[in-house]
């Protein structure tokens, strides 16, 4: 089926004379006749629901779509996108692993990477989304164990080369994780370019509506964990009476362990309730991103010629020096948040902000309702001045999420706040 077809039917069919809307299945246990039935899960020896916080039939229907739309073996979904960032690393790093990472991410991941991770051991090494393929391969260590981007970065809207990021992260036996939740699947599918995880931030334009916190780990099923040193994942988990996953999961042996394990301990489980809205969301995901590309491209070609505008960053627009990369790998469009750069610095960038009616501040990106925020100051706070310039963030950067109103209306409410400026 076609990615328009998967978004509506992937992941749950109904049988006979039950519910065609997937069932929220608001328990948190589950009723086995036998306890030798209740064994054989717990031993990973027998399919089955038995406790939410490690499978619900909920989640499970929409980690089936979410796999579907994103062509992988199996999906997770987490409590939110830092929850899915964390497990993704945590789940083949410990102490004393390296990862390579894109500086221009997230500021929510930078942190959790180069703060909260780096307490725990794991090191980390931040490199410029556009680096040569010649200079990423210099950045490997003996101890490199995963290199991780994003798609688009958020917010600088960097493209990453998907492609060459994966031929030298596969050619040191390492994964590429990408944190595809800008482009949706709808408009990319990093496996098909050689990545190995894919993660996303479901609060964002899966869920498209601003109404549920949620996050998702897709294993691609392709990375052959034999090659390279990934003993949690071919030596014996103790804590499943030594069960080797790749031995006996095989390509899901990655998503088995982060639900069997890391679901298991660290309890970052998404809630029944907030799986249903996911849902709701993705039913109308691959509509949703058409408009939202269409409105950021005609306002971005509003700003481009603006004068109380210094630069916009789109990928969409002819002129952004991702173009040709993000045609090749988001062709039918890349998402609907722009970055603009107002003159008159942080002040001017206020300014513009404050004067906006129809668009609201909000720290939410990504969703039905046109919203703005200042990076510098809220999402990206926590990084040093040499940090903001080298995930391409500026002091009158204001980060634009243009919704699915009609066009016009955006327009008029940026034109007369610029106005202000």
């Amino acid at each position: 089926m076609k990615i328009d077809t998967l978004c509506v039917q992937a992941g749950y069919e109904p049988k006979n004379g039950e519910p065609r809307v997937v069932p929220i299945a608001q328990s948190t246990t589950f009723v086995y006749d036998t306890a030798e039935t209740m064994g054989r899960l717990f031993d990973l020896e027998e399919e089955g629901f038995f406790y939410t916080r490690l499978g619900n039939p909920t989640l499970d229907a929409v980690e089936k779509k979410i796999a579907a739309l994103e062509g992988g073996v199996g999906a997770m979904l987490t409590s939110s996108g830092q929850a899915a960032s964390l497990i993704s690393i945590t789940n083949i790093c410990k102490a004393g692993d390296h990862v390579i990472a894109s500086a221009a991410i997230y500021g929510g991941t930078f942190n959790l990477f180069n703060k909260t991770l780096r307490d725990l051991g794991i090191d980390f090494d931040f490199v410029e989304p556009d680096i040569t393929a010649d200079e990423l391969d210099k950045a490997f260590k003996e101890n490199t164990k995963a290199v991780f981007v994003e798609t688009l970065t958020n917010p600088s809207l960097d493209v990453v080369d998907l492609q060459m990021f994966s031929n030298v992260a596969h050619a040191h036996h390492c994964p590429l994780i990408v944190d595809n939740t800008f482009a949706t699947p709808v408009n990319c599918r990093p496996f098909e370019w050689g990545a190995d995880i894919v993660v996303h931030s479901t609060s964002k334009y899966m869920d498209g509506h601003a109404v549920s916190l949620g996050g998702c780990v897709v294993d691609s099923g392709n990375f052959d964990w034999t090659k390279g040193d990934y003993q949690m994942l071919t030596t014996p988990d103790e804590t499943y009476h030594g069960v080797i996953y790749t031995e006996q999961f095989g390509k899901a042996a990655y998503i088995v362990k982060a639900r069997t394990h890391l679901m298991r301990d660290y309890g970052t489980q998404m809630s029944p309730q907030n799986a249903f809205l996911l849902t709701l969301g993705l039913d109308t995901l691959h509509l949703r991103m058409r408009r939202h590309c269409d409105n950021a491209l005609a306002l971005a070609r509003f700003l481009e010629s603006h004068d109380k505008v210094e630069k916009v960053n789109y990928p969409g627009l002819e002129s952004n020096k991702y173009y040709t990369v993000a045609q090749k790998y988001m062709p039918n469009g890349t998402c609907g948040v722009i970055s603009i750069f107002v003159k008159g610095g942080k002040e001017g960038a206020v300014r513009f902000m404050e004067g906006l009616k129809l668009a609201k501040i909000v720290i939410h990106v990504a969703d039905a309702r046109t919203c703005v925020l200042h990076p510098a100051s809220t999402t990206h706070r926590q990084l040093s001045d040499q940090q903001l310039i080298d995930a391409g963030i500026a002091p009158n950067m204001v980060r634009f999420s243009v919704g699915i109103e009609d066009p016009e209306d955006i327009i008029a409410d940026v034109a007369q706040a610029l106005e202000k400026v």
